[in-house]
């Protein structure tokens, strides 16, 4: 069956979805045991041994950019209807790969740690329109891929190894798709305010149809109907509002990617659409009500905007709050104003405007944070990856532990 357009697929995806849904409520009620993540994917093999004849043979399948390569190659060769699933550009795409396949092969030994990752992963991808059986060509490109490269040097015990890998994270994937089919694979949104804020940042208001179920602090991926198929994480810069009205910071970080869609080619009225709210940078003021650090840089200032609006609603008696903003230049405080308006009525607030160019990144933020002792606190990081590494660093070094040190997932932060 030929798929002529973006609706009709998407609409084939939901009656995809709302079939299986329907098997699954009509389905008898069948009890069946907790079992541990490896066992319930079916991963009935030596994990470390595996791990150990994948890495053996591993120089004879590398790099990983030409193995994926290879994989996209021959799938798409061999089922060509399976490239609309992705975008026009598969950069991101391969180097998504890549990182996956060194995730999954250092931490083989430790299925359990694994688990929530690929799970995660799962529900992600329902909205890319992934069934369990585009898993299927998956595996088979791959070890087409696999013994391409190795030629003679590859052998079944090694194939074995690889296989017996990628069927236990399949496993996890499918099963966690499974669970979420209640959970609409994504959100529509359409933009009702586009505001440019200097050459390079954008800040967007989209409001979704039905509830968004986020807490402040958490991402989205988000696709432009300009660039199908392709997703980008950006932190959402508001605390959840009865109005169903997200905003998000966007800076261009190069042409024709999604920021640049963002920036530039955006308008009130336009629609985008919104993965699953993910991320762990959230306060639980119940559980934890020590003082906060919030540190960002440049659009890294969104999350901490949300956590400040929802921490108005919901702070304890007594907590304070210190925000540190890194900038090249008071230009560059594109939100400050707003922010200072929140100061003004919250004197539990201190804000901290850190500028100026930097030989490293994030070093005058971890000048600004010398000389202060913040162990107690519990701190968030946000901006660019490098930034965020200088930051996670000096802050580790000076007391706080590293599991009060919260941010995004650095991988992910690329914004494209």
């Amino acid at each position: 069956m030929e798929i002529t357009s973006r609706t009709e697929y998407d609409s084939l995806l939901a009656r995809h979805d709302a079939m299986r849904l329907r098997r699954q409520i009509l389905a008898p009620a069948v009890s069946t045991p907790t079992l541990p993540p490896a066992q319930r994917a079916g991963y009935g093999h030596d994990a470390r041994a595996d791990q150990e004849m994948i890495l053996r043979h591993l120089d004879a399948v590398t790099p990983f950019d030409l193995l994926i390569e290879h994989l996209y190659d021959f799938m798409f060769l061999r089922r060509p209807y399976l490239r609309r699933l992705f975008p026009e550009s598969m950069e991101f795409q391969r180097e998504h790969l890549g990182r996956m396949f060194r995730y999954l092969i250092d931490n083989l030994h430790r299925p359990d740690h694994m688990s929530a990752v690929l799970q995660q992963l799962g529900r992600d991808h329902r909205k890319l329109g992934v069934w369990p059986a585009h898993y299927d060509a998956f595996e088979e490109a791959l070890c087409s891929a696999l013994r391409s490269l190795a030629g003679r040097a590859w052998s079944a015990d090694a194939e074995g190894a690889w296989l017996r890998m990628l069927r236990f994270a399949v496993g996890e994937m499918v099963a966690a798709a499974e669970s979420a089919l209640t959970e609409p694979p994504y959100w529509l949104g359409v933009v009702t305010a586009h505001q440019p804020c200097g050459p390079d940042v954008a800040v967007l208001q989209v409001r979704t149809g039905e509830p968004y179920p986020y807490r402040a602090g958490q991402y989205a991926t988000v696709e432009s109907a300009l660039l199908p198929h392709t997703w980008r994480p950006y932190s959402i810069a508001c605390a959840p509002r009865a109005d169903n009205v997200l905003e998000f910071h966007v800076r261009r970080s190069g042409t024709g990617g999604v920021s640049a869609a963002l920036v530039d080619g955006t308008a009130v009225g336009d629609t985008l659409r919104l993965g699953p709210p993910r991320g762990a940078m959230t306060v639980d003021v119940d559980d934890d009500p020590r003082d906060l650090l919030l540190v960002a840089h440049g659009t890294g200032l969104a999350p901490m905007k949300a956590l400040v609006e929802d921490l108005s609603e919901r702070r304890v008696r007594g907590q304070r709050v210190h925000l540190l903003v890194g900038a090249r230049d008071r230009a560059d405080l594109y939100g400050w104003d707003a922010l200072v308006d929140l100061g003004v009525r919250r004197p539990w607030l201190e804000l901290v405007p850190v500028l100026g160019h930097e030989a490293r990144p994030g070093g005058a933020l971890c000048a600004a944070l010398a000389g202060s002792d913040w162990s107690g606190h519990l701190a968030f990081v946000g901006g660019p990856p490098a930034v965020v590494e200088t930051v996670q660093g000096h802050l580790f070094a000076a007391g706080v532990p590293g599991d009060r040190i919260r941010h995004d997932p650095l991988p992910a932060a690329g914004r494209g």
